[in-house]
């Protein structure tokens, strides 16, 4: 047993022996036979191989742009306040609907993020770039809100929570010719906000001169002029060298954000009268700017067109024709600024027209409507790159030709427009800059509302306003 034990064993330790053998000879074998393989191709593709070789010397030879590099960034900032509502209109007022606190109750204290902004930058090769922006921007109110309800604006969730959209989606061609790329996406427009640096676009418009959107929107963006769209648009310089004249033409859905296209919700549509605008019209912006006197001087003119309606039917009770005719917006702009150490000055003034935007119910006419801004602003430093200081004052009339005798239905569907009530709006407060990119910033902000209904006409509300005192906080990463 003990001898049949021993010739098994070695009859396995034999066997694996001859295996290893076996498999170390073949490793060998096939290693020399793609050997043999490798320098028979060398061998016998030697003209394909000087080529490659010539290509390599020719490389070396070309010159290497060392000065671009692409750009990989993930950035994003977000400014709130600590904030006290000393006083506001009632709940159930109207007025105000465009600001921040619309229906706050007066009294209210709270710490609240008015934004947050999430993007990333991204340079596909030298000549294309993609931009992604996500947005959070809600609003400071108490309305009751659950999951059985409307969401009480596009930046709340149901129950409340804030939420991020898609403000920014694009693709950018650099130099399509000498001084001007092409956008198309969703993108920031010309009308105030774009700011792309490194690019043809623009960095002189009014909200990056003024320096404190955290504190308070342009007037044209406090009033609801887009600040994005989806669209294409040409952003260019008439001097590619010093980038002083420039331009944006731009052609948008304006629907900023939304996927329906606008039109009026209150036309009762059927099958028989199905809304005749979706998809149709589209908004025009142009933007001329330039920089004068070592850039001391920004100046802006800016214009946009849109037709928002057409020919729809109404209730002969509203208009007797049975129709409301066409309906576009359009607007005209300037801004200019005076820029030095330490005190910076602006001026931004508008007029906007609404064909057909209200309907006066005392004679049963659609008429157009005439709307006028006007900014001024300054800001300067108290000690270089740590405090400084701002101050403005607006005034709004959303209607130059109303009749405070008569009652009217808008019939615009440009944000929340409401003819009846002029506006002054004055903010002022210090800026505090413990490190770059961090702010904190005391300010008060005020707006008086102004009804232009006769004391004797039905709805009119009596002068109010809303004054809130505020701690704000600013801060910026990977930028």
């Amino acid at each position: 047993m003990k001898k049949t034990f021993t010739y098994l064993l070695g009859t396995a330790a034999l066997t694996a022996l001859l295996m290893t053998s076996f498999t170390t000879e073949a490793q060998t074998t096939f290693a020399s036979a793609e050997t043999m393989h490798k320098k028979t191709v060398i061998k016998t593709d030697s003209a394909a191989n000087a080529d490659i070789t010539a290509t390599k010397v020719a490389a070396k030879d070309e010159p290497v742009d060392t000065a671009w590099h692409p750009q990989r960034r993930l950035w994003g900032y977000a400014f709130g306040d600590a904030y006290y509502d000393q006083h506001s209109p009632a709940l159930t007022s109207t007025q105000g609907k465009e600001n921040n606190y619309y229906q706050t109750p007066s009294g209210r204290n709270a710490f609240q993020f008015r934004r947050l902004y999430l993007g990333y930058d991204y340079d596909i090769n030298k000549k294309f770039k993609a931009e992604v922006l996500l947005a959070s921007e809600p609003n400071e109110n108490t309305l009751p809100v659950s999951s059985t309800v409307g969401v009480q604006n596009g930046d709340n969730l149901a129950d409340g929570r804030m939420s991020f959209y898609i403000k920014n989606f694009n693709l950018r061609a650099r130099e399509v010719w000498p001084g001007t790329d092409f956008v198309i996406g969703e993108m920031s427009t010309p009308g105030f906000a774009l700011n792309e640096g490194g690019t043809n676009a623009p960095t002189s418009l009014s909200e990056t001169t003024w320096g404190y959107r955290s504190v308070e929107r342009t007037i044209t963006d406090f009033h609801k002029n887009n600040s994005y769209d989806v669209g294409a648009a040409l952003q260019g310089t008439f001097d590619p060298k010093t980038k002083n004249f420039g331009y944006v033409f731009m052609i948008g859905d304006n629907t900023t954000s939304t996927l329906a296209t606008v039109y009026n919700s209150n036309n009762a549509l059927s099958a028989t009268n199905p809304n005749p605008n979706t998809g149709f019209f589209k908004i025009f912006y142009g933007d001329l700017w330039g920089k004068f006197l070592n850039n001391r001087i920004y100046v802006d003119l800016y214009a946009d067109y849109a037709k928002t309606q057409s020919n729809t039917p109404v209730a002969t009770t509203v208009l007797p024709s049975g129709v409301l005719g066409e309906q576009e917006h359009n607007m005209y702009k300037i801004f200019v600024s005076y820029n030095s150490s330490p005190l910076t000055v602006g001026v931004e003034a508008y007029t906007q027209q609404f064909g057909l935007g209200v309907t006066d119910k005392n004679t049963l006419t659609a008429e157009n409507v005439t709307a006028q801004g006007l900014s001024l602003w300054a800001k300067g430093a108290i000690v270089k790159n740590q405090w400084g200081w701002f101050a403005r004052f607006d005034a709004y009339n959303p209607d130059t030709k109303f009749n405070g005798a008569n009652t009217y239905t808008v019939n615009t569907n440009y944000g929340s427009y409401d003819p009846t009530e002029k506006e002054q709006f004055v903010t002022a407060g210090l800026d505090f800059t413990p490190a770059k990119n961090i702010h904190f910033m005391p300010n008060i902000w005020l707006t008086r509302y102004m009804d232009q209904l006769d004391k004797t006409t039905a709805g009119y509300l009596p002068d109010n306003h809303t004054l809130v005192y505020r701690m704000t906080f600013f801060y910026t990463f990977g930028k």
